[in-house]
């Protein structure tokens, strides 16, 4: 399989020599491996007098090492006076008790610290508990559009959006000639690793729950979605529970990165609201995998993968509300804002006009703009932006 540099490794040298924990996390397969593995090359070439103590769980060879302190001794064991020790271990939580040994070797000050490890047992909400010191979470996120561009060396942006938009960034997929090929590796992975890993850690027993809950939350990309809502149509197709269960399945997936929360923001009062949230999947062909690709919704997959893409980007995102309308995104970063809307096709002027009216009632002064699948150059319409999708994501 070809190997593409990705801008996370720019953000992990960034941190080299700092004294936080560097956590990687992620959706599985979406790449956390080869990063530490183009990482470690990089501290080869380029950091003098050097030690690198490396660990891969995923090898027969460090089964040995499953143990936390027989983990701590072996690192011990390898450390290199008078060297820069970094201390790089991939699938950290098939160590027992790790973080035992994460946090003993943090406590010295004599290590750079860097780990990757599944979903379900190194989740973000997880990190301040298991760790004693600072971490620096650097979450991956499968390949950017762009990403895929320079993946594939595609000259034709527009062609390579169709073909993005049905291959998705799974890079593992890549290697296969056909999508129903693609589609079974990218089913296998939903199920095989990142339903595994839920079920191992929560013992969960109903898995034909978690697997209706899932398509039906697939099925469901960018609906508003309320627990009750949710049971009560899961019951009508005879499958029995409640929302309490179904909260928690949903929470679970989450913190797997299957799925990404937004929550509701008014625009005019300027304060989140709760209750009913939407959800996004973490790659638009998971759903294909286990859907099927007839009557695909065009708007709610680009609406998808614009949320993941502004995700990807460092910004928050909420979904807005104003005078009953609703706006697909408001994305923050710091004293960034902007309101987004994201459409399938605006060449009727009633779309265009229906697209606009809701940024239009909006009166600050931040930038509003429309995504959509125009196949032009950028373009305002009543000062709002008109963006090409394909041409927004290779900004």
């Amino acid at each position: 399989m070809k190997i593409i540099e990705r801008n996370y490794l720019k953000e992990l040298i960034d941190v080299v020599g700092t004294p936080d924990i560097k956590v990687i996390t992620g959706v599985r397969r979406s790449g956390k491996s080869k990063l530490l593995d183009m990482f470690k090359k990089y501290i080869e070439e380029n950091v003098e007098n050097v030690n690198i103590i490396s660990i891969d769980f995923n090898l027969i060879k460090f089964d040995k090492l499953r143990d936390y302190i027989l983990l701590n001794n072996y690192i011990e064991e390898n450390f290199a006076p008078e060297k820069k020790n970094f201390v790089l271990i991939d699938e950290v939580q098939m160590c027992k008790e790790f973080e035992r040994t994460i946090n003993s070797l943090h406590a010295e000050e004599k290590y750079d610290i860097y780990i990757t490890g599944s979903n379900a047992f190194l989740l973000s909400s997880d990190l301040a508990t298991l760790f004693t010191g600072r971490t620096y979470e650097i979450q991956i996120y499968p390949f950017s559009f762009k990403e895929y561009l320079k993946y594939f060396k595609d000259k034709d942006i527009q062609e390579a959006f169709n073909k993005y938009v049905f291959e998705g960034g799974m890079a593992g997929s890549y290697v296969y000639n056909d999508n129903s090929k693609k589609y079974n590796y990218i089913n296998d992975v939903y199920n095989a690793l990142i339903v595994r890993d839920i079920q191992q850690k929560y013992n969960i027993q109903n898995r034909a729950l978690m697997d209706s809950l899932t398509e039906f939350m697939m099925d469901n990309i960018s609906n508003l979605t309320s627990y009750r809502k949710v049971a009560n149509k899961l019951n009508q197709n005879n499958i029995g529970t409640n929302d309490k269960t179904i909260a928690s399945y949903i929470n679970y997936l989450c913190d797997a990165f299957a799925f990404y929360k937004v929550r509701r923001y008014d625009i005019q009062g300027k304060k989140y609201l709760s209750s009913i949230d939407k959800y996004y999947l973490v790659d638009q062909t998971f759903k294909y995998a286990k859907l099927g690709t007839k009557n695909i919704n065009y708007g709610r997959i680009y609406e998808n993968i614009v949320a993941i893409e502004l995700l990807r980007r460092g910004y928050e995102i909420y979904v807005g509300t104003l005078y009953n309308k609703e706006v697909d995104f408001v994305a923050m970063k710091q004293n960034e804002k902007i309101y987004i809307q994201v459409s399938d096709n605006i060449e009727d002027e009633n779309t265009l006009k229906r697209e606009v009216e809701p940024l239009l009632q909006i009166k600050d002064a931040y930038p509003k703009i429309i995504i959509a699948r125009t196949k032009h150059e950028d373009y305002q319409y009543e000062g709002v932006q008109i963006y090409d999708i394909a041409n927004w994501l290779m900004k």
